[in-house]
Order: C-alpha cells, then sequence, then structure tokens
C-alpha cells in the first residue's frame, strides 16, 4: 500500500510538473504610474548659464568702467600744448596723449601711433565705442599711419575724438570734418 502511495504521488509529481494555473484577477484595479521626463535644464546648468550671463554683463560693465576712466584721463589733458615726442602737461603728441591715458590706468600700448595700430582688434567704424582708437594718415608724401586719436562721445553717426594736433594741441574734434574724414584709415578696439 506504501507503495501505491507513493507511485501514486510520483505520477501525480511527473504529470503536474510544469503545469501552472493562470490566475486571472478580471475587475481588480492595477495601477501603473509613469513619471514625466525632465526637459528642464537641471538647477545646476541653469545657475551656472545665470553665473556666466551675470558675469559677462560684470565684465562689459567693467570695460565701460575703465574706458570712461580712460577717457576722463586724455580729456583732463584738453589744452596742452603740442609737443613732438612729449607725455606730460609740458606738451604731447598725438600717440603720447594715448600712451599716457592708457597706462594711468594699467594697459600697456606702444608709445608710437604706428606700431599702436597694431595692437587690439580691427572694428568697422559702424561698430566704434567710446575708448575705442581711430588712426589716421596726415602726411601726402607717406601713406603710413602717423595719427591717433581716442573716441570720446559717438553723437549719432558723428565720432568725436581727443588727439593732439600740431596747431591746437590737444583738442576734441569730429570725424566729420573733411581733414580728419579723409585722413581717417581705420579704427581698433583695445578694450
Amino acid at each position: 500500500m506504501t507503495n501505491k502511495i507513493l507511485m501514486a504521488a510520483l505520477c501525480f509529481s511527473i504529470l503536474s510538473c510544469g503545469v501552472v494555473k493562470k490566475k486571472t484577477s478580471y475587475g481588480s484595479q492595477r495601477k501603473i504610474t509613469v513619471e514625466a521626463e525632465d526637459n528642464s535644464t537641471p538647477e545646476g546648468e541653469e545657475a551656472d548659464e545665470k553665473e556666466q550671463l551675470s558675469g559677462e554683463i560684470a565684465e562689459e560693465l567693467t570695460i565701460l568702467e575703465k574706458s570712461e576712466d580712460i577717457i576722463d584721463t586724455a580729456l583732463s589733458f584738453s589744452g596742452v600744448r603740442y609737443k613732438y615726442g612729449g607725455t606730460s602737461r609740458k606738451g604731447m603728441d598725438c600717440s603720447g596723449l594715448l600712451y599716457v591715458s592708457f597706462l594711468e590706468h594699467d594697459i600697456y600700448l606702444p608709445r608710437v601711433s604706428f606700431y599702436m595700430a597694431n595692437e587690439g582688434k580691427r572694428i568697422d567704424l559702424t561698430e566704434v565705442t567710446k575708448g575705442d582708437l581711430l588712426f589716421f594718415t596726415t602726411s601726402k608724401r607717406r601713406k603710413r599711419i602717423n595719427h591717433v586719436g581716442l573716441v570720446v562721445d559717438i553723437e549719432g553717426e558723428d565720432i568725436k575724438f581727443i588727439h593732439a594736433t600740431a596747431s591746437r594741441g590737444v583738442i576734441v574734434s569730429s570725424l566729420k570734418e573733411g581733414y580728419w574724414n579723409y585722413a581717417f584709415v581705420k579704427a581698433t578696439r583695445v578694450l
């Protein structure tokens, strides 16, 4: 009898192996949760972008302040007589005026206008702002840059610049004046 029970149990287990009754759950409520995809920038990246933007604005403001300070320094020399090679209130030439004005604010420029013209980035006249440099050729015999001025103001399309002239010393002139307009060669930005 024990053999029969054993045999029956063995047969039952062999026949039932791998057969599983599938449990159905009709009517029971199944909840599925799907998380939305986050398309926004992470807070860290957004903060970095804001920092970068505020850093760029701060840099632009610093440049504007520095150019205003340089302009104020140059304007303080208004009326100083012309002296070739001069760099003081006793007399100065055009490149000496800019050399001293920039140097007072820890910006080194070459002492001669021809070499000064190689500094900075060349810009179109329509892009000129306060603090930019204007270069001229005033000699009919030589087509080499020999004069420089510093942009101090822009009124519409009229660009005002400070420079030192042999006849009138350190003055502010307009690029609209025929002589300076004709002699103009290029503009550069050093700040």
